[in-house]
């Protein structure tokens, strides 16, 4: 049987956050007050939608934007992993699930070479119009009351993994990579014989020790598996490989 391997994008596959590091395309790298004040809680992709419509008329190109996300520092190990992943396809399929957006993953996976690792990318559609602006839309919409307005990754991540069942691929073990908040909705959803891989520090590991402290039953749910960087994350995948 195959390995899923699930990955979170920013401070996960990249150590920064991507709808912040795109600000490195303005001159001063900020944004004036006005579009600043436009954000509203749950609402991050309107926003970004605001963001890049000011980079736009700055007379910033895509062509531009691209250069300065293919800037963006991985994550330490993260190149390493993903260069395994790519040359195991047989043994194991890869999908990004990120509150980012379709075009800065693959920006900045093609613009490493790294882009064959993953077979498929759920994130928020973006797209440049006729003017040479960025637009944003949401990935979907669902009723997950945890989840912000315009991704659930559980949702993305059951989709997935039914689509794959109704193909005949069903999976031996799933490797949930990522860091926020947002990724503790689809963790909840693993099997005993998963791992959810909180990176160490953040807030998905956290969100998970006050889970488990709660819980009276620990041994339900997927195994959790701290890392600090993607070398400890290829250790445990050669291992599983390997068994």
């Amino acid at each position: 049987m195959k390995l899923l391997m699930v990955f979170d994008f920013d401070h996960t596959v990249v150590d920064d956050n991507s709808d912040i590091w795109v600000l490195n395309c303005l001159p001063d790298q900020t944004l004036p007050v006005s579009v600043k004040a436009s954000y509203r809680d749950g609402h991050w992709t309107e926003y970004m939608g605001r963001v890049m419509t000011y980079i736009g008329d700055q007379g910033i190109t895509p062509d531009r934007i691209r250069s300065v996300m293919e800037t963006i520092p991985f994550t330490p190990g993260m190149t390493d992993l993903l260069t395994f992943v790519a040359e195991s396809k047989s043994a194991v399929d890869c999908i990004v699930v990120s509150d980012s957006n379709t075009l800065f993953i693959d920006w900045v996976l093609k613009g490493a070479g790294l882009r064959a690792a993953v077979d498929q990318v759920f994130s928020n559609p973006a797209s440049i119009n006729e003017s040479g602006y960025m637009e944003l839309q949401h990935h979907h919409s669902h009723n997950c009351h945890k989840c912000p307005v315009n991704m659930c990754k559980r949702k993305v991540l059951e989709g997935y993994l039914s689509e794959r069942a109704e193909a005949g691929v069903e999976y031996g073990r799933v490797f949930y990579v990522g860091d926020g908040g947002n990724d503790l909705c689809p963790s909840l959803c693993l099997r005993g014989q998963d791992a959810v891989m909180p990176r160490k520090g953040f807030t998905l590991e956290k969100l998970l020790a006050r889970l488990k402290v709660q819980k009276a039953d620990s041994s339900a749910g997927a195994e959790v598996v701290v890392w600090s960087s993607g070398t400890e994350i290829l250790q445990q995948l050669k291992e599983c490989l390997q068994s």
